[in-house]
């Protein structure tokens, strides 16, 4: 393996990154989930019941896709989905009680998975989500919501030059 120091900061984040997810989907596997089956999950239990073409949306990803992932999590009975009423040429979907307990037990493998972690993970926290505002909003057209720094220098000078809030 090549010297990790001599690494670019965007291979290093990407390369963690990925290895953070394939440890994290090993472990919600035992809980009948993937990375995506808890993003799904966490989006209707935050905002309710939804078309599938909805949270699709919510989510960045094709309605073909959200099908995939929604067809794993109704099989373990995470979520149910139904005719929309509304609109019965969509189905709304719903999180079930089986799938409320799934996600809880999610949120607390993911806070163990870098349990113990240095102390600087706050710090670099509020870089990786500096990145995600800056580079985010370019590539989906919008203003990410924006969060005030702890202190000014916990950033470089790359993103302390980033336009922050409107107003």
């Amino acid at each position: 393996m090549q010297d990790l120091n001599n690494w670019p900061t965007p291979r290093l984040l990407s390369t963690a990154a990925r290895l953070v997810e394939h440890a994290w989907d090993e472990k919600l596997a035992a809980l009948g989930l993937t990375h995506a089956g808890v993003t799904a999950l966490q989006v209707l239990d935050a905002d309710g019941p939804m078309a599938q073409a909805r949270l699709a949306a919510k989510i960045r990803v094709q309605a073909s896709t959200m099908g995939k992932t929604l067809s794993r999590l109704e099989a373990h009975g995470h979520v149910t989905r139904v005719t929309n009423p509304a609109d019965r040429r969509s189905q709304q979907v719903a999180v079930t009680g089986l799938g409320k307990t799934a996600l809880d037990q999610s949120r607390e493998l993911e806070r163990d998975l870098t349990n113990g972690a240095d102390p600087g993970v706050e710090e670099l926290r509020d870089r990786m989500a500096d990145i995600i505002r800056m580079l985010g909003s370019a590539r989906w057209g919008e203003t990410m919501p924006w969060t005030t720094r702890k202190a000014a220098n916990t950033v470089g000078p790359e993103l302390a030059e980033a336009p922050g809030p409107p107003g």
